[in-house]
């Protein structure tokens, strides 16, 4: 599965890191992190997909997004639950989703009206834990997205990176 990511910058990561003591119980706590913005699907001919996406991003801004607070998903529509994540509040960044789903179709119940930015932490655990976690205050962290990532699922990397304004 191909992807359009949003990188993090290091602060986000050294958050993540901070609050590892508290997710170790979770089925899965994730080490590297990025907001994703837009599934892309399979391909057989990955340059036609990149094209497509470059094509689809052109235009698009550097946009502000900012890390607001640590929240979970109690049923996400994938995987085990509860998800605990970083909430990430950015209207530039729901702007080129929404760019990103008339090139791409849209993954019932995750992407379109769906859409949650977010940086996952840690999946398949305790609800209570998800909880306690939610509730804890967290200084806001702000950054300019001025680049994307094509990310390939498979290998879990980094493809290429498209700069922005694009």
């Amino acid at each position: 599965m191909y992807s359009v990511n949003v990188p993090v910058p290091g602060r986000v990561r050294t958050l993540a890191n901070e609050l590892y003591p508290e997710l170790v119980g979770f089925d899965t706590v994730r080490e590297d992190h990025s907001c994703l913005l837009k599934r892309l699907g399979d391909a057989d001919h990955v340059a036609q997909l990149q094209h497509r996406t470059h094509r689809a991003l052109e235009g698009a801004p550097a946009v502000e997004a900012r890390i607001t607070g640590i929240d979970y998903f109690e049923d996400p529509p994938l995987g085990s639950a509860p998800v605990v994540y970083l909430a990430v509040e950015s209207p530039g960044l729901e702007t080129i989703h929404a760019d990103l789903t008339d090139s791409f179709e849209a993954v019932d119940g995750l992407e379109g009206t769906d859409y949650v930015p977010h940086v996952t932490l840690a999946r398949g655990g305790d609800l209570e834990t998800a909880r306690r976690l939610a509730e804890r205050d967290i200084d806001p962290i702000r950054w300019t997205v001025s680049e994307l990532e094509f990310w390939d699922g498979a290998y879990k990397l980094p493809v290429s990176r498209v700069s922005l304004p694009a």
